[in-house]
């Protein structure tokens, strides 16, 4: 396959390029992590061009990674970020896919608050893994969970999906600047201020408190979804927690903390519908969904090529 400038790129072009995307206003490692893994990279293959592209607004991590795939063929787009800014960038290339790009990897060099995905996929220090695919090493690949709002713009999560307290309490941790203390306390708060939500599923009706299908064994740092799940089996895993009493609540999410809650591993689609609006959280990023709104998950089996 052609790999000039206008080529169109493809699933097996060797690796030839890497950008790496970070937030040069950010409090976190993820400018410092950036710099030192270009470093890294030009001693260890000085062949391979590693360009710093920074964010300048929310969402514009996703548009970097879908116009560097369209550009570039063999383009990896690593995220200095934690699950949040990951998801972006895998939002823009899997859109450049649609497009009809298919040739860039992704990978996200960990610089968040819980980083989960990298916490969940991650044996080898980043550098390691680019390195190997330079040299000739075939990228990985995994499965991606897609959720279709009805809105003709579905998106897709790396790591998980959530409906109840799990985005309830994101939304509360993204507004702070946070240590050990501050994020228990916003967690508790978060806890104690949540109402439950009604959704419909299979036609019953059910109140819950939380929601979960995961890609990933754990989330939020502390809650362990499976102890066999892999991101790469074509299966997502489903964690249902119905409406109880708050310390009926708080004893599940125990539960769950200890990997003791039963879940769900299914490879078919999961359809429910909202009753009232609620936030729907995926990697992290909370979106608002309106009421009487049809939400399918499913899992896209294989659909991201990554350096991990």
């Amino acid at each position: 396959m052609s790999s000039g400038p206008h080529s169109t790129p493809g699933p097996n072009d060797p690796l030839q390029r890497v950008v790496v995307v970070l937030n040069p206003n950010s409090t976190g490692a993820g400018p410092d992590n950036a710099r030192a893994l270009r470093k890294e990279l030009a001693r260890r293959a000085p062949g391979l061009p590693v360009e710093l592209v920074e964010t300048e607004r929310a969402g514009h991590a996703e548009e970097l990674a879908r116009e560097h795939v369209a550009r570039h063929p063999g383009v990896l787009v690593v995220s200095a970020s934690g699950d949040g800014g990951y998801h972006e960038v895998v939002n823009g290339i899997v859109a450049a896919g649609r497009a009809g790009h298919t040739g860039g990897l992704a990978a996200v060099l960990a610089s968040g608050n819980a980083n989960d995905h990298a916490t969940a996929t991650q044996q080898r220090p980043l550098a390691d893994a680019i390195v190997d695919v330079a040299g000739g090493a075939r990228p990985e690949r995994m499965d991606l969970l897609e959720v279709d709002t009805g809105d003709g713009q579905p998106r897709v999560a790396h790591s998980y999906v959530g409906v109840g307290i799990s985005p309830v309490a994101a939304a509360a941790l993204n507004e702070h600047d946070l240590d050990a203390v501050k994020e228990t306390v916003l967690v508790v708060k978060a806890f104690w201020k949540y109402r439950p939500m009604t959704v419909e599923h299979e036609g019953r009706r059910i109140r819950i408190d939380s929601l979960v299908f995961g890609n990933i064994d754990r989330m939020a740092k502390y809650a362990q979804l499976s102890d066999d799940s892999a991101v790469d089996d074509g299966r997502f895993e489903v964690l249902l927690i119905k409406h109880r009493s708050k310390l009926r609540l708080l004893a599940e999410f125990l539960r769950v903390v200890h990997g003791k809650h039963p879940v769900q591993s299914r490879s078919e689609p999961y359809e429910f519908r909202t009753r009232n609006p609620m936030p729907l959280q995926l990697d992290g990023e909370v979106h608002p969904v309106g009421g009487g709104v049809r939400v399918r998950v499913r899992c896209l089996p294989l659909a991201l090529r990554t350096v991990r």
